[in-house]
């Protein structure tokens, strides 16, 4: 008896091949990576609406208007292996979540802002302000700024903003730059500082963020640049020099000084110090009653010196402070309790090390702080 033509298609081998290469086409499709193109893309894609309120922070939500019902919430697949913080951080289109803790709002400082030329589609801003009168003002002149921002050119519009208000009050009774820097003020005030910085920073870090720029609300002067030539040195953690410009009376004209002296490389006179200390205790910098005889970044600098020369570091301050992502990933924060007999940005730097990341400082790169 000859074979019926329904016996011969089924052991036909042109459709046992077209059935091999399907399932290994499928079995591929399901278990293969995303390439370094679908990993851009993805981040590209971070510019875009969040589809529902509890979608990744870093990314912007918009109400539904009233008569459009909910999107249910999505899941979204994130390959964290393909997500780089390099020193072509523009060109890679890495995006940046620049974090500010806020008590007083400066426009010199949105201005600012403003100019960076890094692209702002891959830029998402996070701000946290103190409970009490002056956070409300501060607030309120804020979103002013943020309204007007981003209802204006798209070239300078942000990819996402956040705003939280904190739920305590600030330790201090003024803000002013002489109440900040009183000695007896400062445990208690940089311990209100980290708990706001890490209550930022844990609610803004995205699965999307590649790097985490620390900049002070008082920060009013920057180059445009400022974020292309931190991650240019492509350093886990690195902080320019901070200085001040203001009038000198003896020499008649404007001049600067140094501002920030929480970027040292630490001395045995410290560590001496350190040993004697109780527990609870902390080092303080830039203070004669507390000499430690570090070597301060501060007084690095040199007359038309390099702005690329780097210095490595023990403590740094966060006025400008520049993080990769995965630092903070691997749990570098910043203590609010005595970490090694340091504090807020010197403590992180330490957790840092204790975690296998270094700190580095730019002695000749220069921002400048507000003067009262």
């Amino acid at each position: 008896m000859s074979p019926s033509p329904r016996s011969l298609r089924r052991t036909n081998p042109i459709s046992v091949v077209l059935a091999l290469l399907l399932a290994v086409g499928f079995i591929y499709f399901i278990f293969s990576e995303p390439s370094d193109g679908a990993a851009s893309n993805q981040i590209r894609d971070a510019t875009k609406s969040a589809a529902n309120a509890l979608s990744p922070p870093s990314l912007p939500f918009r109400k539904p208007k009233d008569d459009e019902e909910l999107v249910a919430t999505p899941v979204v697949h994130y390959m964290m292996s393909n997500l780089t913080n390099s020193a072509e951080a523009e060109a890679k289109q890495e995006t940046v979540l620049i974090l500010t803790p806020l008590a007083r709002f400066y426009q010199e400082y949105w201005d600012n802002l403003l100019s960076l030329s890094y692209p702002h589609e891959l830029i998402s801003l996070g701000f946290i302000l103190p409970k009490g009168k002056d956070g409300n003002t501060a607030t309120q002149l804020l979103q002013e700024q943020v309204a007007k921002t981003q209802s204006g050119s798209k070239s300078k519009r942000f990819a996402s903003i956040t705003i939280l208000r904190q739920d305590t009050e600030s330790p201090l009774q003024t803000q002013s730059e002489h109440e900040r820097h009183k000695l007896e003020n400062q445990k208690a005030r940089r311990a209100a500082m980290s708990k706001a910085r890490n209550s930022l920073l844990f609610t803004t870090l995205g699965p999307r963020t590649s790097w985490v720029l620390w900049l002070d609300s008082d920060i009013i002067e920057t180059p445009p640049t400022l974020i292309q030539d931190l991650a240019a040195h492509d350093k886990p953690v690195i902080v320019p020099n901070c200085f001040q410009r203001f009038y000198n009376k003896e020499l008649g004209r404007m001049d600067v000084r140094p501002y920030d002296f929480n970027s040292w490389v630490d001395s045995p006179t410290a560590q001496a110090m350190g040993e004697k200390m109780g527990k609870d205790d902390i080092l303080l910098e830039g203070y004669p009653e507390m000499a430690t005889y570090r070597t301060l970044m501060a007084y690095m600098v040199e007359p038309d010196g390099d702005t690329t020369k780097e210095v490595q570091l023990d403590g740094v301050g966060g006025t400008a402070l520049l993080v990769k992502a995965d630092v903070h990933r691997d749990g570098a924060m910043f203590p609010p309790f005595a970490f090694y007999h340091l504090i807020e940005t010197e403590g992180f730097a330490k957790m840092a090390s204790r975690l296998g990341w270094k700190s580095w400082g730019l002695p000749n790169y220069f921002v400048f702080h507000y003067n009262e």
